[in-house]
Parts: C-alpha cells; sequence; structure tokens
C-alpha cells in the first residue's frame, strides 16, 4: 500500500533536521555583514530545510531496505513494513532514487555550498548501508559514522545564512560529538533492552562486539569530546558561554538517565519530545544560550589572558 512506501520514508523523522538551527544561530551570529539577508535568506534556508528532509528520507529508505533481513530479530522493528509486507524492490528503488533527486536538487536552489553538504550526507548513508562499506556493521565506526550526519546538519545550516567563511571547526567537531554521544546511548538502550548479546547480534553485527560497559564508556568519552570542543569554541569566540557548560553537562546526564527506562525514548529520538523533563530541561537551556549569547560581561579575560595573574 502507498502508506507503507511512505512510512519507510519516515516523514515523522523530519524533526530530526532541527538539527540544522544552530549552524543557521551560529552564523547569523558570527558573520554580520558577511550573511544572506532579506529574501535570499528566507529562499535559502526554506530550500535547505527541504532538501535535508528528503535527502534523508532517502536514506531512510535504503535503509530500511537493506535492513530488513536484520530487523526482524527486533522487538519492534520487526514490523517495519519491509520486513512485515511484501513491498516491491523496484518501487523501493524508485522511491529512493525520487527522494535522493528532490534532495540534491532543492539543495542546489539553496546554494552551492549547501548541495555540497546535501551531498555529503546522501554519500553518508551510502557508506552506513551499503556493502561493501556498511560502517554500521563496524564497532565504534557505526557510530563515529552516522553521528557525523549532526555536523554536515550543522553545516547545511551554516552554508544556508552565508558561503563567505566556513564555520569554527571547534564547534563543528563538538557538535559531531555531541551526536555521537547520542547515537552511542541509543545503542546502549538498544542493547539493554534486547537483553540477549546472540539476539542483539543477529540484529546488529557491531553488538556481537559490544558490552554494556564498552558502550556506556564510549558514551562518556564522546561526551567528553564534545564539552572540550564546545569550550574551546565558547573561549575563543563568546567568552560569555561558558556559564552554560555546566547546565551542557547537564544535560548529558539527564539523557544517559533517560536511557535506562523500559523501552526507552533514546532509542526514537523522534519520540523525545515526550520527554517532558527533557524538554523543559533543554528550552531552560536554551534561553539561558541566548541571554549569555547577548550579553557582555566585564572581567571574563582571565580565562583567556596568556599571563599568571600577579599577587598584590
Amino acid at each position: 500500500m502507498l502508506k507503507d512506501y511512505v512510512k519507510i520514508a519516515r516523514p515523522d523523522h523530519w524533526i530530526k533536521q532541527l538539527f540544522i538551527l544552530p549552524g543557521i544561530v551560529f552564523a547569523l551570529f558570527l558573520t554580520g555583514e558577511d550573511r544572506l539577508s532579506g529574501t535570499a535568506l528566507a529562499i535559502s534556508l526554506i530550500f535547505a530545510f527541504i532538501s535535508t528532509c528528503f535527502t534523508a528520507s532517502s536514506n531512510y529508505v535504503i535503509n530500511e531496505w537493506l535492513d530488513a533481513d536484520f530487523d526482524r530479530f527486533h522487538p519492534t522493528k520487526k514490523n517495519r513494513p519491509v520486513v512485515a509486507d511484501n513491498l516491491s524492490v523496484k518501487w523501493i528503488l524508485f522511491e529512493y532514487a525520487v527522494l535522493a533527486v528532490i534532495g540534491l536538487v532543492t539543495g542546489w536552489i539553496s546554494g552551492r555550498l549547501v548541495f555540497y553538504m546535501e551531498a555529503f550526507l546522501w554519500l553518508m548513508g551510502i557508506f552506513y548501508n551499503v556493502k561493501p562499506f556498511r560502517t554500521k556493521e563496524i564497532p565504534y565506526l557505526d557510530v563515529i559514522s552516522e553521528s557525523v550526519n549532526n555536523a554536515i546538519r550543522l553545516l547545511i545550516g551554516w552554508f544556508a545564512v552565508t558561503t563567505a567563511c566556513y564555520p569554527p571547526v571547534s564547534v563543528v567537531i563538538g557538535y559531531w560529538m555531541g551526536g555521537a554521544f547520542l547515537m552511542a546511548v541509543k545503542r546502549y538502550a538498544e542493547y539493554r533492552m534486547i537483553g540477549d548479546k546472540e539476539l542483539a547480534g543477529s540484529y546488529r553485527k557491531s553488538f556481537r562486539y559490544y558490552t554494556e560497559e564498552s558502550l556506556l564508556i564510549s558514551s562518556f568519552f564522546y561526551a567528553l569530546m564534545s564539552v572540550f570542543f564546545c569550550g574551546v569554541f565558547m573561549i575563543k569566540y563568546k567568552i560569555e558561554l561558558v556559564f552554560a557548560i555546566p547546565m551542557l553537562c547537564g544535560l548529558f546526564c539527564y539523557y544517559l538517565k533517560i536511557s535506562y527506562k523500559q523501552d526507552s525514548s533514546v532509542q526514537k529520538p523522534e519520540k523525545l519530545y515526550r520527554e517532558k523533563g527533557l524538554m523543559a530541561y533543554i528550552l531552560v537551556f536554551i534561553i539561558l544560550l541566548a541571554v549569555l549569547m547577548l550579553s557582555e560581561i566585564s572581567g571574563l579575560s582571565i580565562f583567556i589572558g596568556n599571563e599568571l595573574v600577579r599577587i598584590k
């Protein structure tokens, strides 16, 4: 049925494209006169968002098709249309091609650099899902290669606003590592829910090499890396933001806590809006960031000075 072909494109996951917003905000804040303005900016942002939705959906389609033989071992994914219903491979490939073309064409309308990033996002879907690459089956590389899509989304938001300069490397890596944390915690929650190493390995080959301990430790590593690089960005470009670091650390802790729930929402990030406590925390965090970005606090040079403070 048509609804099954729509479902495997996962339009309910389009909310994830909100991850391009920080790239937009940073570009607006840092680039000044180098950014687009008025109608040109609005058109660029609209087409960048549409492009990212359709490009991501093409990746979802190929993901569901190539994962069908493995998803039958997952407690909930075994009910996906490609697994449970007899969908036509011909129409799946047609849908994949149409979504990819729409995504790339609308990306070109947004701008040349946005198009390059959309092509990068589409290519990562190939590396992640298709043999002989299929990085999703390689432990740790599965998390790194999937979470790089976070960094790509940040770059899409940035280049939709300006093509005059590149974003700071520190914020790109920090955003990437933040995505790696989210993905590692998702793996951790999935592994705990399945509760059987052999069954988990049948569903996802990388699970044959993971343990709950290794997944938890790796998520801690990614969180540390994210905080470090975000801290570098804050100190270099907007020192007032360092006051948000404790709350950022708390956000990582809160998210990890959610992973311990039965059938946790971290396994399905598009459902995280149901976590009212998390949403409230993120709202307060965003407000704090906005206030700090608009603030000028004197005396913070102590954090960036390269000389020792003399005792008087």
